[in-house]
């Protein structure tokens, strides 16, 4: 058998040994590229401009702050589970918030979250200090040990109740709050600083503003921002809440679009490229909204999120009236217009998805109906409806979700 000489195995060896730092080196370069893609396509065109929060989405590894199992999906703009029933924030959410807190180099920030430490990472480069709560024990824990291995050495973390804030290090320049409450808390109040701002999601479970705030004369002054969907504040906070969704009879709010606050239609959340239209010949109402998008792959979309009990519902059939104009599939196989449920477990893991579509094409009103069983371990679901990656013009109109009981 023949034995390779020294320089040979030395070579071989070094070149073995190689291949893992190639392969380290791949990946660190693929997941910055998704991330600066990720910047340019689904936040700055979104709307955010602020430079500095832009430069921190940039060098903000997101990917760090989830599960291994979630992190080829790290640099998409959506919410993904990090385990004990909570998600980490969409990036753009978390850039838009940032934005609107105006974060100072001299300022003192309170941070309340459910576990991430995704948002206290991006504040870090912006202010002096920011004070980080997370609420999820174990989920706080592990936050702290990766602000602490990736040097963010001016966030300070505490595991703890959001609602009480963190009284020793009051007063605080702007207060954020990544989960939300049915109203303010007055501790949060108390421990915000005359002029002081505060950047927070408030509302019913599934139907959310986020709201900024400013404190003058010792009372908060509230500006509505957009309808938002973040996971609850507390536990408790779920249990005391005054209103509360019936997961026995799931529907969506606002189906047919007559709603409206500031020309956007109320009770739906991450709006993108749409346009609410006043026709007296709309297929239902007098309102209805069209999508349009013109770049391959860029998001035109809305969703609502609802509770869903699987154990009591068997089925559900969704229903939409649209109209196409050159609509065309996007670069991705998932790139098409659609209306699409999916349904998540008690964690919020995802558990199936179904749709309604794909449209293509050029067609006039129509309806379009389908009917999908319902996982028994459902617990939550969200629907999704636009072009979603598709370019072309999308109209809709009454989309219904209709709830068929298990006997």
């Amino acid at each position: 058998m023949h034995r390779p000489n020294a320089l040979a195995a030395a070579l071989l060896a070094a070149l073995l040994a190689a291949i893992p730092a190639r392969a380290a080196a791949k990946a660190a370069t693929d997941l910055e590229v998704a991330r600066l893609f990720m910047v340019r396509h689904e936040i700055a065109a979104a709307g955010v401009t602020n430079e500095r929060v832009l430069d921190a989405m940039r060098a903000t590894p997101r990917h760090e702050f989830m599960p291994v199992s979630e992190r080829e999906n790290a640099y998409l703009d959506m919410a993904l589970p990090i385990g004990d029933g909570q998600t980490i924030s969409p990036p753009f959410i978390v850039a838009y918030m940032t934005e609107q807190l105006d974060p100072q180099p001299s300022d003192k920030v309170l941070e309340i979250g459910t576990g991430s430490g995704y948002q206290a990472a991006v504040l870090s480069p912006l202010v002096k200090d920011v004070y980080s709560i997370e609420i999820v024990k174990r989920l706080g824990e592990q936050a702290a040990r990766t602000l602490k291995r990736l040097g963010y050495k001016n966030v300070h973390t505490r595991v703890g109740d959001g609602f009480q804030g963190w009284a020793e290090a009051a007063p605080f320049d702007k207060i954020i709050v990544t989960c939300s409450p049915e109203k303010v808390p007055q501790a949060l109040v108390d421990q915000l600083r005359e002029g002081g701002r505060m950047i927070v999601p408030v509302g019913q479970r599934y139907q959310q503003t986020l709201y900024q705030f400013e404190k003058q004369e010792g009372k908060l002054k509230s500006i509505a921002l957009l309808p938002t969907l973040f996971v609850p504040m507390t536990g408790k906070a779920e249990d005391a809440r005054e209103v509360k969704p019936d997961p026995t009879n799931p529907e969506l709010h606002n189906s047919g679009f007559e709603e409206a606050a500031e020309g956007v239609p109320v009770g739906w959340h991450y709006q993108r490229q749409l346009t609410l239209v006043t026709d007296p010949r709309a297929p239902e109402g007098e309102h209805y909204i069209t999508f349009k998008n013109k770049e391959p792959g860029r998001g035109a979309q809305m969703l609502q999120g609802l509770a869903i009990d699987g154990r009591a519902v068997q089925e559900i059939e969704l229903s939409a009236r649209a109209k196409g104009i050159a609509i065309h599939q996007g670069p991705g196989t998932t790139d098409v217009a659609r209306m699409m449920i999916v349904f998540y477990d008690e964690e919020r893991r995802q558990l199936a998805a179904h749709f309604l579509g794909p449209w293509s094409g050029t067609f006039d009103w129509q309806r379009d109906v389908e009917r999908f069983k319902v996982p028994p371990k459902a617990r939550e679901a969200n629907v999704f409806i636009g072009l979603c990656g598709a370019t072309g013009e999308l109209s809709l109109d009454d989309v219904r979700l209709v709830p068929i009981k298990r006997k």
